[in-house]
């Protein structure tokens, strides 16, 4: 039996997981003294009311090595191979802590896999990963293919508001308050080396959203892959992105929108929307 894992940046829901026989390890998010784990005591809802109505940044916090060394320890025991999936070595120290504990497990069937990505992005990789894993794939070749498909995940989003990147530090106070006035909304990508980039800013959301669209429109998707459309709680700004799309002739099913979670959402903030697919070869 071949274990796929993910971590809770890659936005799956705790259903999504069963069915599709993923295992899990939650990132924290802390907000003053509490800390709460994503999808075990904190779902994405509760997060936004928090993030709205709390005066204190929230802080994000990668995974417990102990959470993967019981699977690890598990697989070990069944005769398993694992394949663990990270949030971007970009984005998170989760991946060098998940080799580091792969190490000290010295167990040679598992395998960790650095996504390059979060939220729709890790996922798709993830979702790849298991597809082989039905196919009936083996897990040397599964990484292979995983690790090669990463260089084409296509992530783009649209942020509604400058406030969250202020509060983390990312912009300085003027350029937060000119910004806002002008209501500029910076597009944020994530680069093939897995970090997180504003390559354009636009004036008002309906801007961000056709630069995102024209992009897409001129480096269409691969049809062998899912297409997403994501949101952070408000999924209004979602829906006018899929409208969009579909003058273009990308089709975005009800079940391919998907919200964000913590660990990005804490940095874009609410009213943010995204695509996220598959580039051609």
């Amino acid at each position: 039996m071949i274990r796929i894992v993910a971590d809770s940046a890659a936005d799956f829901e705790p259903w999504e997981l069963k069915e599709k026989n993923i295992d899990c390890v939650p990132l924290s998010v802390i907000f003053g003294d509490r800390e709460y784990k994503e999808n075990i005591d904190l779902t994405k809802e509760h997060f936004y009311e928090l993030l709205r109505s709390e005066k204190e940044m929230p802080r994000t916090s990668q995974p417990s090595p102990q959470d993967y060394l019981d699977i690890i320890d598990e697989a070990r025991e069944n005769g398993d191979d694992v394949i663990i999936v990270t949030i971007s070595s970009g984005l998170s120290g989760t991946y060098q802590s998940v080799v580091a504990t792969k190490e000290l497990a010295c167990y040679d069937r598992c395998y960790v896999v650095d996504s390059l990505n979060g939220t729709g992005g890790e996922r798709m990789i993830v979702e790849y990963a298991v597809r082989l894993r039905d196919e009936g794939v083996s897990a040397k070749e599964i990484v292979e293919k995983i690790s090669a498909l990463r260089s084409r995940v296509v992530l783009y989003t649209v942020m509604d508001t400058l406030e969250y990147l202020h509060r983390g530090g990312r912009i300085s106070s003027t350029v937060y308050k000119i910004g806002s006035i002008a209501h500029i909304k910076p597009i944020m990508h994530v680069s093939k080396e897995g970090k997180a980039e504003i390559p354009a800013k636009t004036m008002g959301i309906s801007k961000g959203i056709d630069f995102v669209v024209k992009h897409v429109e001129k480096d269409m998707p691969d049809e062998d892959f899912p297409f997403y459309v994501m949101f952070t709680e408000d999924r209004k700004n979602g829906e006018i992105l899929r409208e969009r799309l579909e003058k273009i002739g990308v089709s975005v099913p009800e079940n391919r929108i998907i919200p964000v979670g913590a660990v990005i959402g804490t940095h874009i903030g609410p009213g943010a929307c995204a695509v996220v697919y598959i580039g051609k070869e």
